[in-house]
């Protein structure tokens, strides 16, 4: 028997529930949205999550490629014409998702000399990647300007005079945007404009830089980069942000003299984690952006002008099941905790140590029991040395038992990219990506040799 989940019982109906249904479980919503649920189990695009740990082992990140042109389609959908979509590669840099985005021409974001290779690697046109980041050191920015890659997102006039200096040795022109800190703020979940920040130029000091990069032979300022928030659910604050560019960018094609060939817009598409937090809406972000582009084109700056989107988590983070089995069952002081044999090293941003002031559970179930009632409160604890390492908090959950498995939903972006995973030295987990019943080892399970791979041996002594 299949079936969809639907809040803690099985539901027989193939419906989706209300993208605006506020306050519904989010287990619920993105297993109603995406996945398959047979006898009580989670189905990955057809593949069991059982069969799933017995081929590839537990702990273990797997990934739905359907869901990722989804989400692309989705947001392709909402751009005119003239908006051109970029994945920003610090979400999730497994290879073969980055060959996924090239597939669907996506340009890449990235934020170090280590992403610029894997954009290489993974075959993309050095035209089609952008570099922004606040520390790029002179070595990184050599990488780029060698590359040839499409632009580098300047932070400081310090980076402008490098780049200069390399291009000219060279003989090269090399193409910058210059990324703008706002004297205000659009609002997000994380606020940027308005306050001192390592990102960006300062607006008040951008007509000095120009004016000093404009004397540098060697660089061309061709585009204006604004990012003022991250995972933003509200398509009003959204909108707000893109108008507050608009603005930044005509001023600064002012004092060049001259139109603008690139206006990147920044990422910053949320995805809701919790049962306070709302979908981003899609249709009211395509309105808006309609406008947005009527009001580009009315400026000769702007009309010709290239703008670029760059959401990173928004295209993957609901394509992602970070899968964990538990090991064994243990009742402490009036509490039940389930010992599972991964953790924080794997997921940071589920155990609430990556960002979150309040600690709250991310989407969590075990996937083996989907549908079945709940009749108890669990700690779901990890294996490491610290009680940091903790993934739910006094969660409702059914029974559980040792072998069960548990699923952080929500975890295609910032889960093993952005986790401590050499913490205590427990083996990487595998990835895999899947597609209609197909199940593809895309990065293979660590082990504990790999600890010694880049460590040098001592010297042999030759007595």
């Amino acid at each position: 028997m299949e079936s969809k989940l639907s809040g803690t019982k099985a539901n027989s109906s193939h419906q989706s529930a209300p993208a605006d249904r506020r306050g519904q479980d989010q287990v619920a919503r993105v297993v109603d949205r995406y996945f398959q649920v047979t006898e009580q189990e989670l189905q990955i695009s057809g593949c069991s999550v059982a069969n799933l740990i017995q081929q590839f082992g537990s702990p273990l990140y797997v990934y739905d490629q359907q869901i990722i042109s989804q989400k692309i389609s989705e947001v392709r959908r909402a751009l005119p014409q003239r908006f051109e979509l970029y994945y920003s590669i610090k979400a999730n840099p497994n290879a073969e998702i980055l060959r996924i985005m090239l597939a669907q021409h996506c340009g890449l974001e990235v934020a170090s000399a280590g992403e610029l290779q894997l954009a290489l690697a993974a075959g993309c046109q050095p035209t089609n990647v952008i570099f922004a980041g606040p520390g790029k050191t002179e070595r990184e920015l050599a990488h780029a300007v060698q590359a040839g890659i499409g632009e580098i997102h300047v932070e400081s006039i310090e980076e402008a005079r490098w780049i200069h200096a390399l291009s000219r040795k060279l003989d090269r022109v090399c193409p910058i945007a210059l990324r703008v800190n706002p004297n205000d703020s659009a609002g997000g979940a994380m606020r940027m404009g308005g306050k001192p920040s390592p990102f960006g130029i300062d607006e008040e000091q951008l007509d000095p830089v120009i004016d000093e990069i404009k004397q540098l032979s060697h660089v061309k300022i061709q585009g204006v980069h604004q990012f003022m928030g991250t995972q933003i659910l509200d398509a009003l604050i959204l909108l707000k942000q893109y108008r507050r560019a608009i603005e930044l960018a005509g001023k600064i094609a002012g004092r060049l003299g001259e139109p603008l060939k690139t206006l990147d817009f920044g990422g910053g598409w949320g995805t809701p984690y919790f049962p306070h937090e709302s979908e981003l809406d899609l249709a009211a972000v395509a309105e808006g952006l309609k406008a947005i582009d009527s009001q580009m084109t009315a400026d000769p700056h702007l009309c010709k002008t290239s703008a670029i989107i760059e959401p990173g988590r928004f295209l993957v983070n609901e394509s992602g099941v970070y899968l964990t089995k538990v090991t064994r069952i243990k009742h402490s002081r009036g509490k039940l905790f389930a010992v599972i044999d991964g953790g924080m090293h794997h997921h940071l941003a589920a155990s609430g140590n990556l960002g979150q002031t309040i600690k709250r559970n991310f989407p969590l179930a075990i996937v083996n029991k989907l549908g079945v009632q709940n009749e108890q409160s669990v700690e779901i604890t990890g294996p490491l040395c610290t009680p940091l390492d903790t993934l739910g908090r006094s969660i409702s959950l059914p029974a559980i038992a040792a072998n069960d498995i548990v699923g952080v939903f929500l975890s295609g972006a910032y889960a093993r990219a952005s986790s401590p995973l050499g913490f205590l030295s427990h083996n990487a987990p595998a990835e895999v990506l899947v597609q209609n019943g197909l199940a593809k080892l895309i990065r293979r399970c660590g082990k504990p040799e790999d600890y010694l791979a880049d460590q040098i041996p001592p010297p042999t002594i030759i007595r």
